[in-house]
Parts: structure tokens; C-alpha cells; sequence
């Protein structure tokens, strides 16, 4: 396509192909090394040493609240919890709050040492300038429609 042609394609439909290749690439990557994404975010959510604001554990519903703005309508996180709990990477309290052990939290450092070899594939031959410059675009689109 041209310029022209590029301009006046609509971004709600290439944000969308994007976001489909982006997390389908990069849940098969994890996939081939062993783990899914949402156990990924469920040990991150639990971990004081990454997203957890206190170190806590949490409810079920308390984790879904936490992970909202990226969860995926096939993300199971009650069958989630059960698969690290059997792995022995969560316990689970008289109060339903789920907990991360210390195998969780070395199963959690090991995921994230996926994550460089993922993003670099992702960003092969973009630059950080441009890289900036579309997420500047996307941020402005979005405000552009939220005032």
C-alpha cells in the first residue's frame, strides 16, 4: 500500500491484527518454554518481588481485579491457581487467598528470562525512535477519543 492508501486505513482494525499476532506469537514462545501466560501473571501478581503492591496473597477475584486491562476471555485463573498449586508453586489459605512459595517465586524469575529473547524478536528491524514514535500516535488516538 501506499502512504495514501495507509493513511486512510482505519487503526481500530490494524491495532486489532496486531494485538492478535503480538499475544499469539508471544504465548507460543512461552508455550515452547514451558509455561502460559497467565501462570506467568499470576506468579508476577503474587510475588513481592514484582507486582504485588505488599506481598499478600489474593482472592481469585482480587487477581482478576489486578489483571483486568490484560486478561483474555479463555484465561482460567481458578484452573490456573489449581495447576501451580499442583506443581507446588502456590498454596492456597483457609480464606481462599492464593499464595506464591518459594518454587513459584524461582519459576517466576525463570519466565521472565523469556521475556528479553520475546521482545527482541518482536522489535527486530524497528528502532526505539519509531518504536516511541507509533506508541506516542496509539496514546494520542486514545486520548483523542476518551475526553
Amino acid at each position: 500500500m501506499t502512504d495514501a492508501e495507509l493513511a486512510g486505513q482505519p487503526a481500530a482494525y490494524w491495532t486489532g491484527v496486531a494485538y492478535e499476532a503480538l499475544i499469539g506469537f508471544t504465548r507460543a514462545r512461552q508455550a515452547e518454554a514451558g509455561f502460559t501466560q497467565p501462570q506467568f501473571w499470576m506468579l508476577r501478581n503474587l510475588s513481592a518481588n514484582d507486582l504485588s503492591p505488599d506481598g499478600r496473597g489474593r482472592t481469585i477475584p482480587e487477581l482478576k481485579e489486578a489483571m483486568r486491562t490484560y486478561l483474555r476471555a479463555e484465561d482460567d485463573l481458578a484452573r490456573t491457581a489449581e495447576t501451580l498449586l499442583a506443581k507446588e508453586w502456590l498454596t492456597r489459605d483457609a480464606e481462599d487467598r492464593w499464595w506464591i512459595t518459594a518454587a513459584g517465586e524461582m519459576a517466576r524469575i525463570q519466565f521472565k528470562g523469556a521475556a528479553p529473547d520475546i521482545r527482541a524478536r518482536i522489535h527486530e528491524g524497528i528502532d526505539d525512535a519509531d518504536y516511541v514514535a507509533a506508541l506516542k500516535v496509539l496514546l494520542r488516538m486514545i486520548g483523542n477519543v476518551e475526553r
